[in-house]
């Protein structure tokens, strides 16, 4: 069982800020700002890949809840919802979770860099992804 599911069991305590028959949302132990609520399924996925759509609707309705209470109840301005998925992109629990990462002017996080398409290769990805 991992962390994520023994939180929600109750085995391992948490500041839990929301439940309900789909989700689980608390707080993060090491917050990049105060705030910073994990939002998490009951049922255990890996990743994005394996949430079912109804489920995930379900999950990111209780990201956006609490997205506004973090504006609402604790007057942040902004925040970033972050979704790490699989381990090359630093997801570190093997349970689907989205970060709500209140922000604050002076914390200093930057958003990754960005570089432009060498010739050709946005043509390419389009040809293999398009649907």
């Amino acid at each position: 069982m991992c962390i994520f599911c023994k939180i929600i069991a109750g085995e391992i305590p948490s500041y839990k800020i929301y439940e309900d028959d789909n989700a689980f949302a608390f707080l993060d132990i090491k917050p990049v700002n105060p705030g910073h609520v994990l939002v998490i399924p009951k049922k255990h996925y890996q990743n994005m890949e394996e949430i079912p759509d109804s489920d995930l609707q379900a999950l990111i309705l209780v990201v956006k809840k609490i997205g506004a209470a973090l504006k609402n109840k604790l007057g942040v301005i902004g925040y970033n919802i972050h979704e790490n998925n699989d381990l090359i992109a630093g997801q570190a629990v093997p349970h689907l979770h989205f970060h709500i990462i209140p922000r604050i002017e002076t914390d200093c996080l930057s958003h990754w860099p960005g570089s432009p398409y060498l010739p050709g290769q946005a043509e390419d990805i389009i040809k293999k992804l398009s649907f």
